[in-house]
């Protein structure tokens, strides 16, 4: 058998593992259009001209339904819990999409608890809420964040001052205003907030927001689908509110 002759079956058996990586490759590609990419062609048709879909925005301080949380700020939910924006993440939260210049849609406190604001944080806050409304058993944490402008500007009330511990806020109180802040001046975020829901470390701390087994999904707290894997490319809203 000459070398030519070898080569053939190699061939075919390279070919055929091309072919079903191909498939594999090709579902897994529609699984993340169908969860995610939908979402992301529609924040861009938001953010191109979120007059045109009013019908796709949330109001800052109403409630869906009988929801123990209040949303925090105006807009599109253009991200849900556990979306993906690249192989192997898992986004902790939401991210509602103001249509507006940083610095102008402001962030209210969507529940009532006891505010924290780390010494080095620009953009950020923390609520700690004793008694999680649905498990009163437990601590449970409200994280807001992007609250600063591309260069590290904060938008944050000034009541709130870096090193802030333990302040207490009332639902609905005005935290600050949605903006771009990423660490990385050339490279911000769109203009929005992003907000989780964080577990506690049993010694009455926050866990670690940026993995997701530390975070909740909020959608019980807001009477939403707001769960990635349960809503698939649709625009999120509270139907009771339309």
């Amino acid at each position: 058998m000459n070398r030519k002759q070898t080569l053939h079956p190699l061939l075919r058996i390279f070919l055929s593992f091309a072919f079903v990586a191909a498939i594999v490759l090709g579902y897994l590609l529609f699984q993340w259009y169908q969860r995610s990419g939908q979402r992301s062609t529609r924040l861009w048709d938001w953010l191109r001209n979120s007059g045109a879909y009013s019908e796709w925005s949330i109001d800052a301080g109403q409630r869906c339904g009988a929801a123990p949380f209040a949303f925090p700020t105006d807009g599109y939910i253009g991200f849900l819990w556990d979306d993906s924006f690249r192989p192997g993440h898992r986004h902790q939260g939401l991210d509602i999409f103001g249509g507006q210049e940083p610095g102008v849609t402001p962030v209210y406190a969507a529940y009532s608890g006891y505010l924290t604001r780390l010494p080095e944080w620009k953009s950020s806050l923390i609520i700690r809420i004793p008694s999680d409304p649905l498990k009163p058993s437990r601590q449970i944490w409200a994280y807001y964040t992007h609250l600063a402008d591309s260069g590290g500007f904060t938008y944050i009330e000034s009541d709130f001052p870096p090193g802030t511990s333990e302040l207490w806020v009332e639902s609905g109180t005005l935290l600050g205003y949605q903006g771009n802040y990423s660490g990385d001046p050339n490279n911000p975020t769109g203009v929005h907030l992003h907000f989780s829901i964080v577990l506690d470390d049993g010694q009455g701390r926050f866990r670690n927001e940026l993995k997701i087994q530390n975070t909740l999904d909020p959608s019980p707290y807001f009477g939403m689908t707001l769960n990635a894997n349960d809503s698939l490319g649709d625009v999120v809203v509270c139907e009771e509110n339309q």
